[in-house]
C-alpha cells in the first residue's frame, strides 16, 4: 500500500503536468476527485469559484493573497474563454490600461459581451468580474494580449469614457504616446462621424505635445464637414517629457509618473542640507549604524536575525561550511551578503560625497551591490553562479501586492530610463523618494529588491547631505502600505510622508530605531 507521501507525490505529478502545459485556471475535470481533494487538503490548490482552482504554496499563511494576484490575469482569460468563447472583450478603459502596461489587479474587472446578464462573479480577496451586455467592437478592432481580448488601441481611445482621462491620466497619456500617426484614429473617427470624440482626442494629443496629430485630426474632420471643437480632457497640463521617437509604453509610464509625482515630493520633503563638510564623520556614522540597519532591513524581508548573528557574520567568525541547520544557514548567508553589500554601498556613498552624480553612481555600482548580496549563497552552494548574472529573466510577483511588475522585456527597457531620470533629476528629495519607489516598482531582480531599494535610497540621501536612514521593522506595515498606495493608485504622498518623517528624525539628531533588548534571535 502506498504511503501518504507517495500518494501526495503522485497528485503533485499531475499538478506539475498541468503547470508545464501553462494551465493556470484549473478546472475540476483537469484532475480526478482524489487528486484534487488531496492537493486542496495539503495546500497546493485554492478554490476560486465552484469548479475552478489555482495552484498555491502550502507554506502560505491563511488569507495570503499572493497566489491569487499572480494568477488573476491568466485565470480570467481562461475562465472567460471557457464561459464566452469569443463573445467577450475587456472594457475600453481596461484595455487602455493594459496597452499602457499597467497590469495592476483591479478590484472589479469590467467585461463586455453581447450575451450577458450583467452578473457579478465574486473572486478571492475582494476582487470580482462584471460581465455586462454591451456593444462589442468589430472583429478587426479586437486584439489578443496574453490570452485577454482587448479593444485595439485606436478603438479603445475612441470608445473610452471622457472621465477616464481624469481618473487614469498616466495610463491615458502612455496610451496616447503609442499612436504613431493621426491616420491610426482618423479612419474610425470619420466612419463613425465622431466629431465630439475627435475634439477630445485632439486636445488630449496636444496635451502630451503631439501637436501634429492634433492638427491633422481637427483639419481632416473639418475638411469633411464636421464641426470639431478641440478640448483638453485632462485636468492638468504636463510639459513635454518624451522625445519624438516612440518609447515603450512602460518607459512612458515611468516618465509620466516621475513628472507627476515630483512636485508633491518637493513640497513635502525636508530641504536638503547639502553635502557634509566632514566626509569622514559622515562615513563613520554609516559604519556605526550598520548593526541596526542590517537587523531592521533583513527582518523586514522576513529573515530571522539577531544583533549577535549580524556581529558574528561581520567579524568573519561564522563559516558557511560549519554544521548549521538549513534555517540558520539561510539567515547567516543573508547577513553575510548584507555586510558585503553594505561595504560596496559605503564606497558608492564616498563617491557621492565627493560630488559625483548620485544617479550615475547608482547606475554604475548597483550591479556590484547585487552580486555582493548573493555571492555568499553561491559560495555555500545554495545558489547557482548564474544567479549573479543580474536582472531577472522570468516574471516576479510582490507578496500581497496588487501591483504586477513589468515583463522581463519591459523591465529591461525601463531600467535605463529609470537611471536616466535619476541622473537628470536636480532635486535631492525626488531622487530619494522616487529612487526607492520606482526601483521596487520595476522590481528588476528575482530577490533582494527591497534591500536594494533601501540601499539606493541611502545613496540618494547622501547626495543631498541627509543622514543615513533606517526603515524600522516596527513600521513595516505602514512602509509596505505606502509603497502599495504609490504602486496601485499612483499616490506618492503617503510614502513621501513616511520617509520624510524618518529623515527629519535623523536631521534633528533624535535616536533612530532601536535593537531588540534581548540577545535571542527574533522570529518575523
Amino acid at each position: 500500500m502506498a504511503q501518504p507521501s507517495e500518494k501526495l507525490a503522485g497528485s503533485l505529478e499531475h499538478l506539475h503536468a498541468l503547470q508545464k502545459r501553462g494551465v493556470v485556471a484549473i478546472r475540476s475535470g483537469d484532475l480526478t476527485r482524489t487528486h484534487r481533494e488531496r492537493l486542496l487538503q495539503n495546500g497546493f490548490l485554492q478554490e476560486v469559484i465552484k469548479g475552478w482552482y489555482v495552484s498555491t504554496r502550502p507554506d502560505e499563511t491563511v488569507g495570503e493573497s499572493t497566489a491569487w494576484y499572480a494568477s488573476f490575469w491568466p485565470f480570467c482569460a481562461a475562465y472567460l474563454q471557457h464561459l464566452k468563447d469569443k463573445d467577450w472583450c475587456l472594457s475600453p478603459e481596461q484595455s487602455l490600461s493594459l496597452h499602457a502596461e499597467n497590469w495592476t489587479v483591479p478590484k472589479q474587472l469590467l467585461v463586455r459581451a453581447i450575451k450577458a446578464r450583467n452578473n457579478i462573479t465574486s473572486l478571492p480577496h475582494n476582487t470580482s468580474l462584471l460581465v455586462i451586455r454591451a456593444t462589442m467592437p468589430e472583429d478587426e478592432d479586437v486584439i489578443e494580449k496574453d490570452g485577454l481580448r482587448l479593444f485595439s488601441l485606436s478603438a479603445a481611445l475612441i470608445a473610452c469614457t471622457p472621465g477616464n482621462f481624469r481618473q487614469n491620466p498616466t495610463d491615458m497619456r502612455a496610451a496616447l504616446s503609442m499612436v504613431r500617426d493621426a491616420s491610426e484614429v482618423l479612419a474610425r473617427l470619420l466612419e463613425g462621424g465622431h466629431s465630439t470624440i475627435a475634439g477630445r482626442l485632439a486636445g488630449a494629443f496636444r496635451n502630451i505635445g503631439r501637436d501634429q496629430i492634433a492638427n491633422d485630426i481637427v483639419q481632416t474632420m473639418r475638411m469633411t464637414g464636421y464641426d470639431v471643437r478641440e478640448n483638453d480632457p485632462f485636468e492638468t497640463q504636463f510639459p513635454v517629457i518624451s522625445p519624438p521617437q516612440l518609447q515603450s509604453p512602460y518607459v512612458m509610464r515611468i516618465r509620466l509618473m516621475w513628472q507627476e509625482m515630483r512636485e508633491r515630493i518637493v513640497e513635502q520633503f525636508p530641504e536638503a542640507p547639502g553635502l557634509p563638510k566632514d566626509k569622514k564623520a559622515y562615513l563613520k556614522r554609516i559604519e556605526d549604524i550598520y548593526v541596526t540597519d542590517a537587523y531592521h532591513s533583513l527582518s523586514i524581508e522576513g529573515y530571522r536575525v539577531s544583533p549577535e548573528l549580524i556581529e558574528r557574520v561581520r567579524s568573519g567568525i561564522w563559516n558557511p561550511d560549519a554544521n548549521e541547520d538549513d534555517r540558520n544557514l539561510h539567515n547567516a548567508l543573508a547577513a553575510r551578503g548584507y555586510w558585503q553589500t553594505y561595504q560596496a554601498v559605503r564606497e558608492s556613498v564616498g563617491k557621492v560625497l565627493h560630488s559625483d552624480n548620485p544617479g550615475a553612481v547608482a547606475d554604475d555600482d548597483h550591479r556590484t551591490w547585487y552580486r555582493e548580496m548573493f555571492t555568499p549563497g553561491v559560495t555555500a552552494g545554495l545558489l547557482r553562479p548564474a544567479d549573479l548574472a543580474g536582472y531577472r529573466n522570468s516574471p516576479v510577483y510582490i507578496r500581497r501586492s496588487m501591483h504586477v511588475p513589468p515583463s522581463c522585456e519591459a523591465m529591461r527597457n525601463a531600467m535605463p530610463a529609470f537611471f536616466d531620470l535619476l541622473r537628470e533629476e536636480t532635486e535631492s528629495s525626488v531622487r530619494v523618494v522616487l529612487g526607492h519607489f520606482i526601483f521596487v516598482y520595476i522590481h528588476p531582480y528575482m530577490d533582494g529588491n527591497g534591500r536594494m531599494g533601501r540601499f539606493l535610497m541611502n545613496v540618494m540621501l547622501a547626495g543631498g547631505g541627509y543622514p543615513w536612514t533606517v526603515v524600522p521593522l516596527e513600521e513595516r506595515d505602514a512602509y509596505m502600505a505606502a509603497l502599495e498606495d504609490a504602486s496601485v493608485n499612483q499616490n506618492i504622498v503617503p510614502f513621501t510622508h513616511f520617509l520624510a518623517r524618518l529623515v527629519t528624525t535623523g536631521l534633528e539628531g533624535k535616536p533612530g530605531p532601536a535593537l531588540p533588548s534581548t540577545s535571542t534571535t527574533t522570529c518575523h
